[in-house]
């Protein structure tokens, strides 16, 4: 039987006891009603994955002791998705789930010139990634940045590969029959598409022009789409 999973922030090499904040402790001793010795995972996001058993059974600070730990270095393919942030919170979130799932290095929220919505619950979305890392066993937590205007990100991308999803006319080749490189960045425009001169700049700072298919998807939807196929190549022959 799989044992429970949880994150904690920071871990150091070589820790032999853990305290785990109030929100977890409680969850542990209180939800699942976990006692002393029994034994639970935990992960930093960062690779380590922490065997431990109970050695304080608090509500508030439970206490554990580290048994085993084993370090799973990061994928050798690093993805990053820039994406606008959306009106509807609820689909951002139902992205950041979905791409947390599949493995996804960096999320980006951009700030372009048709984003609607700016205000960003950064502690509530991190908390969906953390989640969803959890849910699907992973030891790697994407890293979730605070939103970034889209000429900053152009500017500061250091990526092999960098793609531009838009809506515009114009020659486009599919993203799932790209060279993979081992680091990609691909952005992804609000509802109303990128400006054509926001779509200019990025070609002017070689980004390469990619199709995620034969319809038209919303936002989150190309967000995901474009997740899977960057993080998986194989699956766009399927």
């Amino acid at each position: 039987m799989n044992l429970p999973f949880f994150y904690i922030n920071t871990y150091t090499d070589g820790q032999q006891t853990i305290t785990l904040d109030e929100d977890t402790s409680r969850h542990v001793v209180q939800v699942l009603r976990m006692k002393q010795g029994e034994q639970l995972h935990l992960t930093d996001g960062l690779g380590h994955l922490l065997l431990a058993d109970i050695a304080d059974d608090h509500k508030k600070h439970c206490t554990v002791a580290v048994r085993e730990v084993t370090f799973t270095p990061a994928a050798e393919r690093k993805v990053t998705i820039a994406i606008s942030n959306i009106k509807n919170a609820s689909r951002f979130e139902w992205f950041l789930e979905k791409a947390s799932e599949v493995g996804i290095a960096e999320i980006i929220p951009l700030v372009c010139d048709r984003t609607e919505k700016e205000r960003f619950r950064y502690d509530r979305m991190n908390a969906i990634c953390i989640s969803a890392m959890l849910q699907s066993q992973q030891v790697w937590l994407p890293q979730l940045k605070e939103p970034q205007l889209f000429k900053v990100v152009l500017e500061q991308s250091t990526a092999m590969a960098k793609y531009i999803a838009h809506c515009e006319d114009g020659p486009k080749n599919p993203l799932a029959k790209q060279t993979h490189q081992p680091t990609s960045i691909i952005l992804i425009g609000p509802e109303g598409d990128f400006t054509p001169d926001e779509i200019e700049r990025a070609f002017q700072q070689g980004f390469v022009p990619v199709s995620l298919g034969e319809t038209r998807l919303r936002t989150e939807t190309a967000g995901v789409v474009a997740a899977v196929l960057l993080q998986f190549p194989s699956s766009g022959s399927l």
